[in-house]
């Protein structure tokens, strides 16, 4: 295993309520020197991604607008880790705000990341199970449409072109196979 580089420097460029783009001078164990940037997360802690079982076959989606793409995609749902809350707290008032159910189980599958080259943020994948309606105030700016879709034809929810985000990719296949090695 190569050695770790050294951050010789780290300059704060930008800032937001959500991040801070930062500039980190880096020297490598063979003695080359590079600048990168990153897109560091804020304030928050950490955050969750949920997969809401309502029976063994059968996953809650939720289609919500993504700012990103300026369309609405259809998921998982998701949202951030407040201050005193572990993983399981916040998937289960996250689950109760989007998608209008509890849950009794949690599963952490996996800590998922996007383009870790150049983001810091990583999220904690969890399969929710034994699901109860109850419903919470949550901060979305509407309602979502929550839409049940079977683990069996993750193909054909792919082949919509509505669900693009990787993580909700990823943490579908890996409940297919969760639920497989049981």
């Amino acid at each position: 295993m190569q050695q770790k580089p050294k951050i010789l420097n780290r300059t704060t460029l930008a800032s937001s309520r959500l991040f801070q783009i930062e500039a980190l001078d880096i020297e490598f164990s063979n003695g080359q020197k590079r600048r990168f940037e990153r897109l560091r997360r804020g304030e928050a802690g950490g955050a969750v991604l949920i997969v809401p079982l309502l029976d063994l076959e059968t996953v809650l989606l939720v289609r919500e607008y993504a700012a990103g793409l300026d369309r609405y995609e259809l998921g998982l749902p998701k949202g951030k880790i407040d201050s005193g809350e572990n993983m399981f707290e916040a998937a289960n008032r996250e689950l109760k705000e989007e998608v209008g159910y509890g849950a009794e189980q949690f599963h952490h599958l996996s800590t998922l990341s996007i383009a870790p080259a150049y983001l810091e943020h990583t999220i904690d994948a969890v399969i929710a199970e034994q699901l109860y309606i109850e419903k919470l105030e949550g901060d979305e700016p509407e309602e979502l449409e929550v839409v049940p879709w079977k683990l069996s034809e993750i193909d054909a929810l792919l082949a919509t072109g509505e669900c693009t985000e990787a993580r909700s990719i990823a943490a579908l296949f890996m409940t297919q196979q969760f639920l497989l090695n049981r």
